[in-house]
């Protein structure tokens, strides 16, 4: 069976990692993560990580007397963190992996650039964009996107802790309905916040067609990039 994708950009979410655990990292359930993606390598998909870091610190906390900008900051430098553990973990499952940072830290990773990225995702290597853009009041999710374009992937994958995108949240509303597609116009226009709005609206404007999945089970990752139904797609 062929993947449906031959590149693609999958973002984390932070609370992933930590996947229910006492700590900031469940290594159980990053090693299956790993083990799902070094199928899709195997498969022959190039494949970028873009990780948030929920589970450590998230830039902008309105319940925290801190300056925006400087949180934002400290939300890179977690993402730093995250990025090196799944580096570590991608390289005990087999794989090559290399972290780039928006930040200029050359201790901890390179520098992004764009053909740097390219280069290593051609020459097999899973790709780990650490630090977001680099810039304050900027998203993962939003890095994510630019950074899917940039690249050229065929997909941004957004791997999260809800199956899809609904009409409504399911946690309140129990009328709430799954959707097998959506278009950013609408998830704009109705609020719908599963995807930051920035990135939805860069997503549209360069035609990056976005799948949202579960993460409850790491086999998903492997199971969106062969193009099983799934999740919700968003496209316009």
């Amino acid at each position: 069976m062929e993947p449906k994708y031959k590149r693609v950009l999958l973002k984390l979410s932070g609370e992933a990692l930590a996947a229910g655990g006492d700590g900031i990292l469940n290594d159980a359930f990053v090693s299956e993560v790993a083990r799902a993606i070094n199928r899709c390598l195997l498969a022959g998909v190039q494949v970028a990580v873009i990780v948030g870091a929920g589970n450590i610190w998230r830039g902008g906390r309105a319940e925290v007397p801190i300056d925006r900008t400087r949180g934002d900051y400290m939300g890179m430098l977690a993402t730093a963190i995250n990025s090196l553990y799944l580096q570590d973990a991608f390289i005990r499952t087999g794989m090559d992996a290399r972290v780039l940072c928006a930040v200029d830290m050359k201790e901890v990773g390179e520098y992004y650039t764009r053909d740097a990225a390219v280069s290593h995702l051609e020459a097999g290597r899973v790709v780990i964009f650490a630090c977001g853009l680099g810039r304050p009041y900027f998203s993962t999710d939003t890095a994510g996107a630019l950074r899917a374009i940039e690249i050229g992937a065929d997909a941004m994958l957004m791997a999260k802790n809800i199956d899809g995108v609904y009409t409504a949240d399911p946690r309140k509303d129990p009328t709430a309905r799954k959707l097998d597609t959506i278009s950013y116009s609408e998830i704009l226009g109705k609020n719908l916040k599963v995807i930051d709005s920035t990135a939805a609206a860069l997503c549209m404007d360069n035609k990056m067609k976005t799948l949202v999945f579960g993460l409850d089970r790491a086999e998903n990752i492997y199971r969106a990039v062969m193009g099983e139904a799934l999740g919700t797609v968003i496209a316009e």
